[in-house]
């Protein structure tokens, strides 16, 4: 993808982020202070005239397997997901809006008390706007993750890349956290990523994006530069194209 006018790579961004990177000491919860420190973290691009788009996960609060696990029924597991992802699209916009960052929730299971309904074009003018836009609710359907919810929202709302934010650096053969030999990966390609059974996300995510040739870059979150320098084409984290989606230099 060649620079945009700004001197920036990617001008449009869906970041998908854990519920896990709300939670509180025990893993679980809402910590307002870890939303606000992401909301500052997500500012700084904001401010770089970047439009900013949000899906959050809900592992924080509530886990459908869990539910599967122990008997319920699928369909009822997974919309108690969803609407916990609402609960942290709530939680995050209040702390955007803390710091000054206009913002919007959208649902795709319509609240209208406390968010706005799922509507593509509202979306995108929200972001033409300068708002940053958060996305609830997941895909508004049971049996899909909120991996397939943030690929799908990126290729509606016309993303550039798909950035899925991580506690680690890349992409890698092995968990590098229990493995010292582990591998990191600049670049893969959707069908290696798929192949190899990486877990950058799921696989329904995964071939969504292959088959309308989104860029998926996987970065680390909370190392304060990476975000900045991804968005001005510098070699971050690990980029998931096609085969040829990369320059030669680039790799």
């Amino acid at each position: 993808m060649a620079p945009q006018e700004n001197g920036l790579k990617y001008r449009r961004i869906l970041l998908k982020l854990s519920g896990e990177a709300l939670a509180g000491e025990h893993g679980c919860g809402i910590d307002p202070i870890k939303a606000k420190n992401i909301a500052q973290r997500v500012s700084r691009v904001h401010q770089m005239d970047v439009d900013v788009a949000i899906v959050i996960g809900a592992g924080n609060l509530w886990r459908g397997q869990r539910g599967n696990n122990a008997g319920m029924d699928r369909a009822t597991a997974d919309y108690m997901g969803m609407l916990a992802t609402v609960m942290n699209a709530l939680a995050l916009m209040d702390a955007f809006e803390r710091i000054g960052v206009l913002t919007r929730v959208q649902s795709a299971i319509e609240m209208s008390s406390v968010a706005e309904p799922y509507i593509r074009r509202r979306a995108i003018r929200h972001l033409e706007k300068g708002r940053v836009v958060i996305f609830g609710g997941g895909t508004g359907n049971p049996y899909f993750s909120t991996d397939t919810a943030a690929s799908l929202r990126a290729m509606e709302i016309g993303a550039d890349v798909l950035i899925k934010a991580t506690k680690v650096d890349g992409v890698y053969d092995m968990d590098p956290n229990l493995h010292e030999d582990a591998v990191k990966f600049d670049h893969l390609s959707y069908i290696d990523t798929l192949n190899r059974r990486l877990q950058v996300m799921d696989s329904t995510a995964v071939s969504l994006c292959m088959e309308n040739k989104l860029p998926i870059l996987v970065l680390n979150l909370w190392d304060e530069e990476a975000l900045p320098k991804a968005l001005r084409g510098e070699k971050i984290g690990t980029l998931v194209t096609e085969p040829d989606g990369v320059a030669p230099d680039e790799v």
